[in-house]
């Protein structure tokens, strides 16, 4: 498969569409990114990398951070993880706090923004350092130990951060959140301000292509049934209310955060990270998921 060519082409064919979309601008930092920004690539099992823009960079990855820390919870405490919190697609925006009240408190899925609260907590309570742990966690995914936080941009999301405090005092209030509610969101604004490029996160997401083993270590993080629960929330809730959209056009598994990117993945094939910062309407990079749309047509390889 001739990659390369492909994700060029598919840059010229990005070029002649109209920009559409807005930054994620009630987080002030995030309105400070420049909207022009473009980048792809592609990280295959055989170690090759394929990619166009700004593929160096590294952005707020925001929402995609979720998926490290449900890995992380995951492997700490297997399938009790889902007395907490639940695997369904939510049908509701990220933010939703209608269906969490009439739910008593159990969020559908990790990857809405109370199911990662609830994940936030439960690390809170297996690490003794959690903020540590955590970046040094994504560190080793993606073989980069320069990775790190950025704390305006984790300033900027607490000091806006009304709808998260609602979602975690109602989860409180049903006995679902055990630590101090500024402890949690304090970690889980972090986790969402990590910096990361597209070049460093298609690496970090190996890991799911690979069915739960480490590349190159060879160390195996997850065990195979763990991994394909892994890869099929992804498919299922990576997408907030636009899973279906993305299922239907693109056909791969993966998580998009308001930062503007995009992780997706082919089991045993390879894991592609796009980066655009203008965002549709449902918080999803615009040309994000037009380029990866065109990349399954293109390449017609898709787990459909």
């Amino acid at each position: 498969m001739d990659y390369q060519s492909i994700i060029t082409e598919i840059a010229g064919e990005l070029e002649q569409i109209p920009k559409q979309g807005e930054l994620a601008v009630y987080i002030p930092e995030l309105a400070k990114v420049d909207p022009n920004k473009f980048a792809l690539n592609i990280h295959t099992i055989e170690y090759q990398d394929y990619n166009f823009g700004d593929v160096d960079d590294r952005f707020s990855i925001q929402s995609i951070s979720k998926v490290f820390a449900l890995t992380k919870a995951y492997m700490i405490h297997g399938s009790d993880l889902w007395k907490r919190v639940g695997v369904e697609p939510s049908g509701n925006p990220f933010n939703s706090l209608v269906q969490l009240e009439y739910e008593n408190g159990i969020p559908r899925n990790p990857f809405i923004n109370a199911g990662a609260l609830v994940i936030a907590d439960i690390l809170c309570d297996s690490l003794e350092h959690p903020k540590e742990d955590m970046i040094s966690f994504v560190r080793k995914l993606s073989g980069n130990n320069s990775i790190n936080y950025n704390i305006k941009v984790a300033e900027s999301e607490k000091n806006m951060g009304y709808n998260n405090a609602a979602q975690i005092n109602l989860m409180k209030s049903f006995g679902n959140i055990n630590n101090d509610i500024e402890y949690v969101l304090d970690f889980y604004y972090h986790l969402c301000s990590i910096e990361m490029s597209v070049k460093e996160l298609s690496k970090s997401f190996m890991l799911y292509v690979n069915h739960g083993v480490l590349m190159p270590e060879n160390e195996r993080l997850l065990n195979y049934s763990r991994s394909k629960r892994m890869n099929a929330l992804m498919q299922t809730c990576g997408f907030y209310d636009e899973a279906g959209q993305f299922s239907f056009k693109v056909g791969l598994p993966g998580k998009s955060g308001v930062g503007g990117g995009i992780v997706a993945i082919y089991p045993e094939k390879y894991s592609v990270a796009v980066w655009s910062p203008l965002l549709n309407k449902k918080g999803n990079s615009f040309l994000g998921m037009k380029a990866l749309e065109m990349l399954t047509t293109k390449t017609r390889l898709s787990i459909f």
